[in-house]
């Protein structure tokens, strides 16, 4: 019998600390921080889940030679089961969109469609890296839903982020290469410093959301190039699945960096603290 357990690892619940971050950061250097991010967020959030269980129903097979140990090659949840939870899941955070009016569902319907895009075909594929990366972004669209373009500039470095965490991670189970710990380590550089220069000019943020926002960019680019510089140097599986964790948790001062850059110093402040939550809940949950 299926449990809450086994869905929560199915979806994996814990890491989906790691998104609200992202309607954050776009509502904030838009300018539209309210009480609608909130309901953007929730939806950024079921989309984010849905992905989760979706992407075990589509490697079911493999995790059977590779992972056996997760919900459904282990007998817990029927690949039925976890269909039905990716798509209540996936209307819900489309439902939720509602609360954005027009624009907000207009993005969370493609966000829906990348979402499955991924899990569904481009997963395997050369392409795979770049249509997560393209999911990731359009979450963060969906927060700044009232002023898409002013919303770019912070979608596409969580988006480039996105992307180099997901090449790194096809070496989880058979490890990966030097090269690649190295492009995603030099990825996280790059966006570290764009970020921190985008919020040093950015001057409505006043002197305190500036020097917040650099500071936040700074943590970033230690907290996670310090797991890809260990993974450049030792590509086992070990080290890069390890890396791969610390970037997922690493999204949380990136998002909280570019908050502050819009702004939002309290804001910032209080989405760092999912940051200690996500790394105590990855221990009984797995963020991968």
């Amino acid at each position: 019998m299926t449990s809450a357990r086994d869905i929560a690892e199915l979806v994996r619940l814990p890491a989906a600390l790691s998104v609200p971050g992202d309607a954050l950061a776009g509502a904030a250097v838009t300018g539209t921080l309210g009480w609608r991010t909130a309901g953007l967020a929730a939806s950024s959030t079921c989309l984010y889940w849905a992905g989760m269980a979706l992407n075990d129903y589509a490697d079911r097979d493999l995790d059977a030679v590779e992972r056996p140990e997760r919900p459904i090659p282990s007998g817990r949840v029927s690949p039925t089961t976890a269909l039905r939870v990716a798509g209540g899941l996936t209307a819900a955070g489309i439902g939720l969109a509602a609360v954005g009016g027009r624009r907000g569902v207009a993005v969370a319907v493609p966000l829906a469609a990348t979402v499955w895009a991924y899990d569904m075909l481009a997963k395997p594929t050369a392409f795979g890296p770049v249509v997560m990366a393209a999911a990731r972004s359009l979450d963060v669209v969906l927060g700044g839903s009232a002023d898409p373009r002013r919303a770019v500039p912070a979608a596409l470095a969580l988006g480039a982020h996105t992307c180099a965490v997901t090449v790194l991670s096809r070496g989880e189970v058979h490890g990966s290469s030097t090269a690649v710990a190295r492009g995603a380590l030099a990825t996280t550089t790059a966006v570290a410093a764009a970020v921190a220069a985008g919020g040093l000019r950015r001057g409505r943020a006043g002197t305190l959301g500036r020097l917040a926002s650099a500071a936040l960019a700074g943590t970033y680019a230690l907290t996670v190039g310090r797991a890809q510089a260990a993974a450049a140097a030792s590509p086992d599986a070990v080290t890069v699945r390890r890396a791969t964790g610390t970037g997922i948790r690493g999204m949380v001062p990136l998002q909280a960096a570019l908050v502050a850059g819009g702004g939002a110093v309290a804001t910032a402040v209080g989405l760092m603290a999912a940051g200690p939550a996500l790394r105590a809940a990855a221990k009984g949950i797995s963020l991968t």
